[in-house]
């Protein structure tokens, strides 16, 4: 494939070797402060689980990288409870809750009925009572029966009472597509999320952040809703837990560039390192950004990037119309229109229910789409 069928960009550099996800770096879970970041005071980690700490590292899936932050969760601090739909003794869907009930017992790790929205309500009530609920899911398009419980009651308790009131708790949402399931298991539902104020909205895209952002999340005395890309569970890492990355509201730069930055988040990370590799053999020099948090978003680190290369182009899998890459050109096109050398492209899902397992695969944005995105601007 011609990756530029018009002038090569205005200046080529020689190609960034791909970057490793994000360092994991050991901590003292004892003793370590979170950065501050989004002007909330720094988040305390508190004692890590012995069980789970490693003096080496280990190939690690995200899957086990979210189990272990349950469980050093879990052993931290006795307020920490998790329920949910299958994730007690069946340890979940996709086993990311697998043993907890057995180690910690039914009266931290227990199987709700199957109502999404008593789930939510439930947990209100206890995070209003100083407790840390974390709750499942399960699947992306199963949280929506619980949507007028989020938006109306979890995103505004804290604004409602004046600031008397905060809820610390975690809603876990495995999110988006790529596993071969249907419609209602394969949503990609952040932009209502973000939508709505009075919520933090992260997301993962490899092991070491997941243990580390649903850490964070846990221990933030606001709501988060934690979205993990299901088909990334079974990625792997090395690592030595406990483990700490940058701030879960913080973007990072994945992979330096100068010609064009891509912003992906989730599942569509490992896409834009794939873009930038084969764009790379065309003497494009690509820049990838994971935004990591969608609300707040990184204004900061964005602009830096934007700056830099004055293209961009964003990637999600969610329908393009109305999307969360909508919210991301707006912002870049308001806050450095004279800094861009083109309009801000999005490659996203198309505008359709999301397809049969069978057509999944043309539905999903992949390396070969951005590029041929890429080969519309005239450079």
């Amino acid at each position: 494939m011609t990756i530029l069928n018009q002038a090569r960009p205005k200046s080529v550099a020689p190609a960034a070797p791909p970057a490793d996800p994000p360092t994991a770096v050991p901590v003292d879970a004892r003793t370590a402060t979170l950065a501050k970041g989004s002007g909330r005071a720094g988040q305390h980690i508190s004692t890590a689980d012995p069980s789970t700490e490693s003096a080496s590292p280990t190939q690690l899936t995200m899957s086990g990288a979210l189990t272990a932050a349950l469980r050093d969760a879990l052993a931290a601090d006795p307020n920490v409870v998790i329920f949910g739909e299958d994730v007690g003794p069946l340890g979940g869907v996709f086993r990311v809750t697998d043993g907890l009930a057995r180690d910690f017992g039914e009266g931290r790790v227990w199987d709700s009925p199957l109502a999404e929205s008593g789930i939510v309500g439930t947990a209100i009530g206890m995070a209003m009572y100083g407790m840390r609920p974390v709750v499942e899911m399960q699947f992306d398009a199963f949280s929506y029966p619980a949507f007028e419980q989020i938006t109306s009651h979890v995103a505004k308790m804290h604004n409602r009472t004046r600031g008397r009131v905060r809820l610390p708790m975690v809603i876990r949402i495995p999110c988006a597509g790529g596993i071969g399931g249907v419609e209602h298991h394969s949503d990609s539902s952040e932009a209502y999320w973000t939508h709505t104020p009075g919520l933090t909205v992260v997301t993962p895209s490899n092991p070491a952040d997941a243990y580390s952002m649903l850490r964070e999340a846990i221990e933030c005395d606001d709501p988060v809703i934690f979205m993990e890309p299901k088909s990334k569970y079974w990625s792997k890492q090395a690592l030595a837990l406990p483990v700490r990355t940058a701030p879960m509201r913080q973007a990072q730069i994945l992979r330096e560039g100068s010609d064009v930055t891509l912003l992906a988040y989730g599942p569509t990370v490992s896409t834009a390192l794939q873009a930038a590799d084969l764009g790379a053999e065309e003497g494009l020099s690509v820049e990838v950004v994971d935004l990591r948090s969608l609300s707040p978003f990184d204004d900061e680190t964005v602009g830096i990037s934007v700056r830099k290369t004055s293209r961009v182009a964003v990637i999600h899998e969610a329908a393009q119309f109305g999307g969360y890459g909508a919210e991301v050109a707006a912002r870049i096109q308001e806050q450095h229109f004279f800094y861009l050398a083109a309009p801000v492209l999005r490659i996203a899902g198309f505008d359709i229910p999301y397809p049969s397992p069978k057509r999944e695969d043309v539905y999903l944005p992949t390396a070969e789409r951005v590029l041929a995105a890429l080969d519309t601007w005239e450079w």
